[in-house]
């Protein structure tokens, strides 16, 4: 996550964040459990304008289309794998004494005209196992393609909330360049009146420009995020800005026993593996079937000349697997190795989803208590120091570096504000992600 250096906390204010956390902790229970029942998410009318977006991408997203045509791409494969293979058809033509066709029909005992048919017909059950496998590819492709939908959705969501931390921070930012221009008017004056330091005229102004430094990062950063967000939405980069609504702290109701249940029936990365898992299956009994033999079945019609008669034949053949010590039996343990991995595969991202799920969770915890924090007793407090600062400093009873320090104090607590709504948006976005949009 994007930081900047004036929205670091100080030593002090961590202190003191930590020390009120400690008191709502001990107080109050936290709002991200829930007591009972199946987890609830409840949302405001200002994320009308976010699901618009995120219905946008889902429709148009190039990443979202690519995934989506090749699982439909793959749905057209079980009948095919489930299909016998091809006929074969013959025209046979004997001839005897001259390479002309149809020459020594009067003549010869030996000339024949003949027509056949052939089939091959794969071992037991092997088209049976080839459909089966099919299958399981079609739906790992469906699986990945939700887990492409959900990925681009939670890509929306992150870079919505962090246009909306931009916006109310270079709100905040235009808000206190006017305060430092009232304060900067303050300190002309009391120079006027030989009251005042021109040094104080000079950090003023400093100040001020600094502000200015800091409002071009943002809008630069700004700027960035739009295009980004118009490349998941398939826009033109040069079409206009996506406007930015208010965000309110949504309430998530959700508890790590709850997380471990949604996370392993919700992940779409996880289905995906295990779909990948009994696809490897599904190949191990293929490739032991690679022991029977396969067979082929034809049937011929022949013409032969006058004075004889018409030859009928069946034939029946058969692949016989001479070596299988160099192939069938390689194959079946290449096969048993694959499945080893698909199974570890599984394995692997369970602990993954879990741990980005908790992690999540922990993440969105942190942000209410954080918020908590600050709307009720850090910004009020800092608001009523710049009040007591900015009069005190008009009758000269504190000095201009502590009326600065007031207003910079009160600048940076609300951009720490907006920085963990922001943060605790993207958190439930993110387990979103693992779990499902529980809306």
């Amino acid at each position: 996550m994007k930081r900047r250096e004036s929205v670091r906390r100080t030593a002090a204010r961590n202190i003191l964040v930590t020390l009120f956390a400690g008191a709502i902790l001990t107080v109050f229970p936290s709002s991200g459990r829930a007591q009972d029942g199946a987890p609830t998410l409840e949302t405001t009318a200002g994320s009308d304008r976010l699901r618009a977006l995120v219905d946008e991408a889902l429709a148009r997203s190039p990443v979202v289309l690519t995934a989506r045509s090749h699982w439909q791409a793959q749905t057209k494969v079980p009948i095919q794998a489930s299909t016998l293979p091809d006929p074969q058809v013959s025209l046979q033509h004997f001839t005897v004494g001259s390479p002309q066709p149809f020459s020594g029909y009067e003549s010869s005992d030996f000339y024949y005209t003949g027509f056949g048919v052939s089939q091959d017909i794969p071992g037991p059950g092997k088209l049976r196992l080839q459909k089966s496998e099919a299958e399981k590819d079609a739906e790992y492709s469906k699986h990945r393609n939700e887990a492409a939908g959900r990925a681009v959705e939670e890509k929306v969501k992150e870079l919505y909330y962090e246009l909306f931390y931009h916006a109310k921070t270079l709100a905040i930012l235009d808000r206190n360049e006017e305060e430092l221009r009232q304060i900067q008017r303050i300190a002309e004056t009391r120079y006027r009146l030989g009251q005042g330091l021109q040094q104080d005229l000079i950090k003023a102004q400093l100040q001020t420009t600094e502000l200015l430094k800091e409002h071009a990062m943002h809008h630069q950063e700004e700027d960035q995020e739009q295009l980004e967000l118009k490349q998941l939405l398939g826009r033109d980069p040069d079409s206009r800005n996506i406007d930015i609504g208010n965000v309110e702290m949504t309430q998530l109701q959700l508890d790590s026993s709850q997380l471990v249940q949604l996370a392993d029936s919700g992940s779409r990365d996880l289905a995906a593996d295990r779909a990948m898992e009994a696809r490897s299956a599904e190949a191990l009994k293929l490739a032991h079937q690679g022991y029977w033999p396969d067979f082929t079945v034809g049937y011929s019609y022949e013409k032969t000349g006058p004075g004889f008669n018409d030859y009928y034949m069946l034939s029946l053949g058969a692949k016989v697997p001479l070596y299988f010590w160099r192939k069938q039996t390689p194959a079946i343990e290449q096969a048993a190795l694959e499945a080893e991995s698909a199974r570890e595969q599984v394995r692997a991202t369970q602990l993954q989803v879990s741990s980005d799920g908790e992690s999540s969770l922990v993440a969105m915890r942190t942000a209410e208590r954080i918020l908590s924090i600050y709307r009720d007793g850090l910004i009020p407090q800092a608001e009523t120091s710049q009040a007591s600062a900015t009069a005190a400093y008009r009758v000269g009873k504190v000095d201009f570096q502590t009326l600065l320090s007031s207003v910079l104090d009160l600048q940076n607590l609300r951009q720490e504000y907006f920085r963990s709504l922001a943060d605790h948006e993207i958190a439930i976005a993110k387990l979103q992600q693992v779990i499902g949009d529980r809306r």
